[in-house]
Parts: C-alpha cells; structure tokens; sequence
C-alpha cells in the first residue's frame, strides 16, 4: 500500500510552532515587556522577546520554512498572532515609559529662573582704562577739559608744529610707522602732543586741557616695551604761567596716583616741544625715600621712581599755533599708562596688558 501524499500531513514536526508553546513564547514575553520600569530596560526586553536575533518567536519564525505547505499556514497564521500581540503590548508599553521619561525630565531638570545662579564671573574693566579715567577725574576736579584726537595724524600736527626739525630720529622709519603712500604725510601718531596743537588751534585761550589716548612706535614687544601704549599730557596755556605751577599739579597728579604728601623732582632734559624741559621723578610711594625702609623693590632702593617728561611749552610751538609768546606762556606734562599702572600696581611685564588673560583683569576688580 502507498504511502500517504506529503501534502496531507506533517513529515516535520517543529515543537517551537506548536500552539502551547507559541502560547507560553507570547505569555513570557508579555510578561517581560510589562514588568520593564524604565526604557532602558524596555530596550532589553525588545532584544531579548521582540525583535532581537536569539528571540524566541524570531528563531521560530525560521523554523516555518521547514513545515508542508498545509501544515505552514496554519502555524504561520498562529505565529503571526503571537507576534502582532507581543509588538502591541511593546508599543503600548513605549508610550507609558515615554511619558513617564518626559514627565520626570520637566520637574527634575526644572530651572528656576528667578534664583541667582551664582556661577556668572562679574567681570571687570581693563586697569588702563580705569586708570585712563581716574586720570581725567583728577583733572577735571582741578578745571581741565578731556581734550581727544585721531591716531592717524598727519605729520605736521605729530612732529611739525611740535618743533621736531626735519632731520630728528623720531621721525624715521625706525621709530614712526607711516601711512601708505610715504609722501601723504600720515602716520599713527607716536604721541598724544598732536592732541595738544589741536586744543590750542581749537580752544579760546586759556587753555586747560588733558589729553589720554593710544599711541603707536616701532618698537619690538617686550616686557618693556610694546609697539602700541597708552599715553596721558597735561596742557595749561594762559598769562603767567611758570614752572612753579607745573611743579604744584604734579605734586598734586602723585599724590592722586600714588598716595597723599609723595612729592615730585625735576631732572633737566630735553625736548623738541619744551623748553626748559625736565624729566618727572615721584617719590616712592613704598619707601617714601626713608633709608631706614631699604632695599625696596618698589624704587631699587633709590627712593625715586621714573614716572615722565615735562616742561615750559616752547615758543615755537605756541607761534605754530597762533598763539603770541610775548603774552602767554604754557606747561606741558606726559607720562605712559602701562608706566603709571606698573608702578601703582606693581607689574613687571608690559606685555600682561595686552595679553587678553582675564585672570589678569580680573584681580583689578570693578574699581570706578
């Protein structure tokens, strides 16, 4: 007799396809997706029940192909339900876990923003430009107008009219940087005196008049020297000046800058635009000059610090500016900024000025 036709019964019999166990896979695996508290352990039951290699219902889905063609679409059907009823319950799942993510994130992540955070540098200015206006404070206080200028000048204001004779070593390339073409007569100013020949071609006389500002020379940046510098001078033309006054508003500048009852000294000097003209020495302000008080590091233990240039203005330079001699007479001052802040803040390095290091800054504070 015959053997029956392979289409009439199963020649295979695949255990994982039958309906108890496709039953127990879809059971354990519902299980497994509700008892996930959170979503990661939900991402572990989607590897392990849903959709991962070694899943049970996964690896019987392999095993369909191994069933008659009668037998395969009854367990396919069977199979097909499991899965559809594990992927809802996942997916049902997904959207409580979610939720319940979203909903924790909002309150623990929550910002208060009427609290200060405390965390936010309060900043501070840069010390030349408080000192550049602590400056102007002094001498506003004694009467002085903020006298200002362009950088770019030209060269009759920057050396002319200042009574630099053509052939001085200021105006060289070695020291001036000019403007393109050469012969424009342009260049960035090498000091803040241009500022004063405007007062004077600018101002009714008398004038008073302090002018900060920055400065340009070709100079190589060292902890010394640095080609760009601020710079701060004095004017006062008016009848009757003399050196007598220049001495009292120094005295009276030290003492502002450095500490009440420092005093001033005047070495003889030279310049193109005073005469007479003097170098500006301010007494220590650590030692003040007391021997007993010495080696200070401060003055070298010389009692004395380098601070600028001064001088009765020249006439010359008052006739450049229209201004006659014979009646009025003037002084001029100047010293650096980088100077004077090194010295009251005891600094050896120029270069810390224009570094950008906040750190730097930031030990200045918000000083007004």
């Amino acid at each position: 007799m015959a053997p029956p036709s392979s289409s009439s019964y199963d020649p295979v019999q695949v255990s994982t396809l039958q309906p108890g166990e496709l039953n127990r896979m879809r059971d354990e695996a519902l299980a497994a997706i509700d008892a996930a508290a959170d979503l990661d352990a939900l991402a572990g039951v989607r590897t392990a029940f849903v959709a991962g290699r070694s899943a049970p219902l996964v690896l019987a889905q392999r095993e369909l192909g191994a069933l008659a063609p009668q037998a395969r679409a009854d367990a396919g059907r069977r199979h097909n339900e499991a899965k559809r009823a594990v992927q809802s319950a996942y997916d049902a799942r997904l959207v409580v876990l979610t939720g319940q993510r979203d909903a924790r994130m909002l309150v623990e992540d929550a910002v208060d923003v009427t609290l200060p955070t405390g965390r936010a540098p309060v900043g501070a200015r840069h010390p030349l430009t408080t000192l550049s206006e602590r400056i102007c404070d002094v001498f506003l206080a004694m009467g002085y107008e903020v006298a200002e200028g362009p950088e770019v000048e030209h060269d009759w204001f920057n050396f002319e009219a200042l009574n630099f004779p053509p052939d001085h070593p200021a105006r060289t390339v070695h020291d001036t940087l000019y403007v393109e073409p050469r012969g424009s007569g342009l260049l960035l100013r090498t000091h803040t005196s241009p500022v004063q020949i405007r007062a004077m071609l600018e101002r009714p006389l008398p004038v008073y008049v302090v002018c900060p500002g920055r400065t340009y020379r070709a100079d190589t940046l060292d902890a010394t020297h640095s080609p760009v510098f601020g710079q701060v001078e004095g004017l006062a033309v008016d009848e009757g000046i003399t050196m007598a006054h220049l001495r009292g508003t120094l005295d009276a500048f030290a003492g502002a800058m450095f500490g009440a009852g420092l005093h001033t000294r005047l070495r003889p000097s030279f310049f193109p635009f005073t005469e007479p003209s003097a170098e500006i020495d301010v007494q220590c302000f650590n030692c003040r000059g007391d021997r007993d008080r010495w080696p200070c590091r401060v003055c070298s233990s010389e009692g004395w610090i380098e601070w600028g240039g001064c001088g009765m203005v020249n006439p010359a330079v008052l006739r450049a500016c229209g201004i006659d001699p014979a009646r009025y007479t003037g002084f001029a001052f100047g010293m650096g900024l980088e100077r004077t802040a090194m010295t009251r803040h005891d600094i050896s390095d120029i270069r810390e000025f224009v570094e950008g290091d906040v750190r730097f800054t930031e030990a200045f504070g918000v000083e007004g």
